[in-house]
């Protein structure tokens, strides 16, 4: 990948030992769910449970999944993905209601299709508003790269242009606000740690939770300048504080369905990182990976020293987002 494999963070999937991830797909977790036939070389879609639809991204590197929610009287789209392939004429295929968008947080590969509606939530954070401007072709050119592919760019997308639009929120919300779908409503939690503005969503009469980043099966990346590890941890706490009532864990990357006894051992886990108990294997910029039992904490030395660290947005080609 271009610029030191995007200052390593694509490398973590594209220079690990075989099998390569492609390989791993469907993820058998997302091979157990109803896949639904939709007009699309790029998306896969996944019935997750009644009203609830895993819009995903399986052939580039991020496995990035979004989510169509519908109600009676209307629908939320919780993320919009990488933007490389129109997301909208797949939720059109899916559903007639008004959508409007709501973002798990605003780094680039979720919110990558915004632009395309006219009715987006955010939270107001000064965050939130600076990568609502977009981000540039320099920061995201390594994730057009020849190998964050499984089998090539998809058709039509202009990887030599690759970059998000800017896009408006026409409301703001916070947390704690419930969104009433008709016949289904989500509650708003505000969960900072991965990034400021990161939130989850909870369906508390159906037992789900959708996580965004602060909870995916794999590597959960914690180490770029904007995360916090103390607001993490508190955040991590409160989510497992639900996991007694929930019935599935809906992530934001890789699969589309994970047990909710994770996040009790998430919770553990960094709280263990950060005792300092652990040893770590020593990644590239003074990054630490320390593995558990189905997924994995990556942060930084000057993270867990209580300093910034990561590289910062801006100019250099290099991406360290997910």
């Amino acid at each position: 990948m271009a610029s030191a494999c995007l200052a390593a963070l694509g490398c973590l999937a594209l220079a690990s030992p075989a099998p390569r991830w492609c390989d791993l797909l469907p993820r058998p977790a997302n091979a157990a769910l109803t896949r639904l036939s939709i007009r699309s070389d790029w998306f896969a879609a996944y019935q997750v449970a009644d009203g609830v639809y895993a819009l995903a991204e399986p052939y580039q590197f991020q496995e990035v999944i979004s989510y169509l929610i519908v109600g009676s009287q209307r629908a939320l789209l919780f993320d919009t993905g990488l933007g490389l392939v129109p997301i909208r004429p797949v939720v059109d295929q899916l559903t007639r209601l008004p959508v409007e968008v709501l973002n798990s947080h605003t780094h680039f590969d979720h919110v990558g299709g915004n632009e395309e509606f006219d009715r987006v939530l955010a939270l107001d954070t000064s965050y939130t508003r600076a990568n609502a401007r977009g981000f540039s072709h320099d920061e995201l050119a390594g994730e057009v790269a020849g190998q964050s592919f499984c089998r090539g760019a998809p058709e039509g997308a202009d990887t030599a242009g690759y970059r998000t639009r800017p896009w408006t929120a026409t409301r703001r919300v916070k947390g704690g606000e419930t969104i009433d779908l008709g016949g289904r409503a989500l509650e708003i939690l505000h969960v900072p740690g991965h990034t400021p503005d990161a939130i989850a969503l909870h369906d508390s009469a159906n037992g789900l939770l959708w996580t965004g980043d602060t909870y995916y099966d794999g590597a959960i990346w914690l180490y770029v300048p904007e995360t916090s590890l103390d607001d993490y941890e508190r955040s991590i706490a409160r989510l497992a504080g639900l996991a007694p009532r929930l019935r599935k864990l809906l992530p934001a990357h890789n699969t589309a369905s994970a047990d909710p006894s994770r996040l009790a051992q998430v919770a553990d886990a960094i709280r263990r990182v950060r005792a300092g108990g652990l040893k770590g294997a020593e990644e590239s910029d003074q990054r630490v990976s320390f593995d558990f039992d189905g997924f994995s904490i990556l942060t930084s030395r000057p993270l867990l020293a209580g300093r910034k660290g990561g590289q910062e947005r801006g100019g250099s080609g290099l991406t360290t987002w997910r």
